[in-house]
Order: structure tokens, then C-alpha cells, then sequence
């Protein structure tokens, strides 16, 4: 063996987080070396939680990278939330694998070039395999494809659990089902390595094996004034699942549990609310409710981190789409502006002076209201969630304030009866 060669693999057995290095990833410490030599050598399953921004997902696409070159005749399947999703990793892995640094050490290991024979959104494969299995070295699908007949010797999932697993049991309950139906794909002698971040005490990643937790302040990747700073950035119960990988108990919160439909007819012809965003830290929402006559109401909630000028446009494609009538707005503080842009985009609008309390507001008309709300499933996880981690201190209430002006308007209105022909 050439003094070349085995500088390579020494380098791939003991360092390999350092090639992440000459490929751009500078931030790459020790601890990731840790992760990625176990993605690449261990033998059982594994499940690595991390916190947000700790370049877990940064060294698994230097992993399905390398892999690709280290066992080129072993298939990985990878699985994110969407396919969306996998296109993010798929396509860094490429990049990588394209790379000057990779190309020197496949010569040196190999004696030929790397050529990449398929390299698309979803897939690579090299021209290093030469397995008959007739699958790509990497193929990327979202949680929800179908996997009838796939099989592959590493099955990969990363990030599978999200926002929309802690608002809703349904999605909990669904992604559990998908994840346990990537069981019969693994090939006998394979094995799973799982990554993430816990949303929920019932979320799928309860029922992963050989868990290894490593939170915002066991990995030294954030400095205390940067976590105070994203700490006071949301809720406590987000900072808690995202940064320190826990749950914090709900018995106490106003609103939880959340109820969904997928039909969206059920809300047609509802009204709908703006809770505007001029600029600053607050948020734009946007709301739509129906009221059935069993006395239930149909939800659906958007909500964008941006000044309401920029969100009219979708405003309107979701009224129309969703077959929604008159939008309200308060009109305190604008002195009518916001009723004036409506109109320039055709939408019909009345305005309102606002004069109750806030939490007052949201804790008598959306609190009461709550058990009857079913909201469609289409509406932003941000959305709910915004509302799940309400209270009287929360920082941001954008949405359950739209929710309950709405709620309010909607109730004043029904119970508004004018005497007819006088006495």
C-alpha cells in the first residue's frame, strides 16, 4: 500500500470530519467527528438528537458523501419530512462529492476519477459501485412515499419529526406509522441512524432505539449570551424542545390539543381577520373562521414574519381559495390604511376600533371557543403553535389575537337583533 493510500484511510478512519473542513465546513469540531464516524463504522442502530444549529444535518450529507466513496457498494436510503426537504441535503451532498478534496481522494484511493452517473435532486450514484443491486448509492424520498419494494443496507432519517408533530396527534400518530413501515426495508445485515430533535413526549422519535441527547449546553456550540438571546427570541416551551431537547408539561397552558379536517368545503364562506404587522418584532396573521350549525367552527390560520404589505397577495389567494367573505382589521393605529390596501386588491373589509384588553380578549372569546374550533389541516403549524404556547407574558400573540377578534366579531354579530318598525 502506497504511503498516499494509507494516509487516506487514516485520515477517513480517524479525522473525517477534517475533509468537512476542506470542503467549506470550518465549524466542524471533535463532537462532530464523533457523530460521523459512528454514522459511518457502527454496526447497531443509532438515534442522535441535537439541538438547532449544532450541524447535525451538515454532517450527515458529509456522511452520505463519504459513504458513497468508503462502501460504494452499499445503497443508503434517506428519508426527510418532505421531499422538499430531501432536496436540501441530496444536493450538498453532491456538492461535496464534486468537490477538488474529494476528487484527490478517490484517486488516491482508487487510482480512476469520481464521476457521478446520476446526481439529481434525489439521487447519486458513482461510478465507483459496482454492485448488480441496480439502486442508487443514495436515494432521498420524503417520510410519505411509497417504499413498496425499496430496500437498502442504511436507512437514514433526519428531521421526520417537526412542528407539526406537536400540534397535532394525528400527525404524531401518522409519522409513527411511516417510520415503523421503514422496518421492512432494511436489508438483514443493515441498520438505521436516526437524527432529529423531540417535539412531543409522543412524537416517533419515542419509539427510536439507542438514544444519544445532546443539548445547547453539553455540545459548547452556542455561547451563553447567544442561548439567552434565542431564549428570549419564543416561548419557553419551544426554546425547551428545540435547545434542550425536553418537553414542558401543558397542564397549565390555555390552549391544547388542537382538532383537524381535511375538508376544506367546511369553511367556505366564513369570515376572516388580519392582525397586521407594521415592522418591529410582531408578526402578521391571518385568520378565517366558519360557523357550523351544530355549533362547531371551522379554523384555518396563517400567519408570515413580515409587514402586511407583503403578505396580501397570499391574504387573497387563501380567501379566495378557501371561498372567505369580509376580512376585519383594527384600524387604531393605521388610521384606515390597511382597509385602503384591501381595497386596492379587491378584497371587501370593515374596520374596527379596538379598545378591549388583549388577554382579556383571548382568554374569553378564543378560550371559550376552543373545544369547538377544528381547524383545516392545511393551516401553518406557526400558526398554532403561536396560539399552543399562549399566556399573559408570552412575547408574540399575533394569532391568537387574530383568532379571538374574529371569534368576538363573530359573536356580536349573531347576537345583534335590531327591533324592526319601532314601537
Amino acid at each position: 500500500m502506497n504511503s498516499r493510500k494509507k494516509a487516506v484511510l487514516d485520515l477517513l478512519w480517524n479525522e473525517p470530519y477534517k475533509i468537512g473542513h476542506w470542503v467549506g465546513f470550518k465549524d466542524l469540531t471533535t463532537l462532530h467527528n464523533e457523530w460521523l464516524r459512528s454514522f459511518l463504522y457502527a454496526t447497531d442502530d443509532q438515534t442522535l438528537l441535537a439541538h438547532r444549529g449544532s450541524y447535525k444535518t451538515t454532517d450527515l450529507s458529509l456522511f452520505l458523501a463519504l459513504h458513497s466513496v468508503i462502501r460504494p457498494n452499499e445503497n443508503v436510503m434517506f428519508f426527510r419530512k418532505t421531499d422538499d426537504d430531501v432536496t436540501e441535503v441530496v444536493t450538498q451532498a453532491r456538492k461535496i462529492l464534486k468537490s477538488g478534496a474529494m476528487g484527490q481522494i478517490v484517486f488516491n484511493l482508487y487510482e480512476t476519477d469520481l464521476k457521478l452517473l446520476k446526481e439529481n435532486n434525489s439521487e447519486i450514484h458513482t461510478n465507483l459501485c459496482t454492485s448488480t443491486k441496480g439502486v442508487s448509492q443514495v436515494v432521498g424520498l420524503g417520510i410519505g412515499t411509497s417504499i413498496t419494494g425499496k430496500h437498502a443496507d442504511i436507512v437514514v432519517t433526519d428531521d421526520i419529526v417537526n412542528l407539526k408533530d406537536r400540534i397535532s396527534k394525528a400527525e404524531r400518530e401518522r409519522t409513527k406509522t411511516q417510520y415503523m413501515e421503514l422496518q421492512n426495508i432494511k436489508n438483514r445485515s443493515g441498520r438505521f441512524i436516526n437524527t432529529g430533535t423531540p417535539w412531543h413526549k409522543e412524537d416517533a422519535i419515542s419509539i427510536m432505539p439507542n438514544v444519544k441527547r445532546y443539548d445547547c449546553y453539553s455540545t459548547g456550540l452556542i455561547t451563553r449570551a447567544k442561548l439567552e438571546e434565542l431564549r428570549q427570541s419564543m416561548s419557553d416551551s419551544l426554546f425547551a424542545a428545540n435547545y434542550e431537547l425536553k418537553h414542558i408539561a401543558d397542564k397549565d397552558a390555555m390552549f391544547k390539543e388542537p382538532k383537524f379536517t381535511a375538508d376544506e368545503s367546511l369553511i367556505y364562506d366564513g369570515a376572516c381577520h388580519i392582525d397586521a404587522s407594521y415592522g418591529g418584532a410582531d408578526g402578521t396573521a391571518f385568520t378565517i373562521i366558519k360557523e357550523r350549525p351544530d355549533g362547531s367552527c371551522i379554523g384555518f390560520g396563517k400567519r408570515w414574519n413580515r409587514h402586511v404589505d407583503e403578505c396580501l397577495s397570499e391574504i387573497e389567494m387563501y380567501r379566495k381559495r378557501y371561498r372567505a367573505g369580509t376580512v376585519y382589521c383594527e384600524d387604531n393605529a393605521d388610521k384606515g390604511y390597511l382597509r385602503k390596501e384591501l381595497t386596492g386588491f379587491g378584497i371587501p373589509s370593515s374596520g374596527y376600533h379596538e379598545s378591549m384588553n388583549k388577554f382579556v380578549k383571548i382568554s374569553t372569546y378564543l378560550k371559550k371557543a376552543w373545544k369547538q374550533i377544528i381547524w383545516l389541516e392545511d393551516t401553518d403549524p406557526e400558526y398554532i403553535n403561536e396560539i399552543l404556547d399562549y399566556s399573559e407574558f408570552a412575547e408574540h400573540d399575533d394569532s391568537p389575537d387574530s383568532a379571538a377578534s374574529l371569534l368576538r366579531k363573530m359573536e356580536n354579530k349573531t347576537s345583534y337583533n335590531p327591533v324592526r318598525g319601532g314601537i
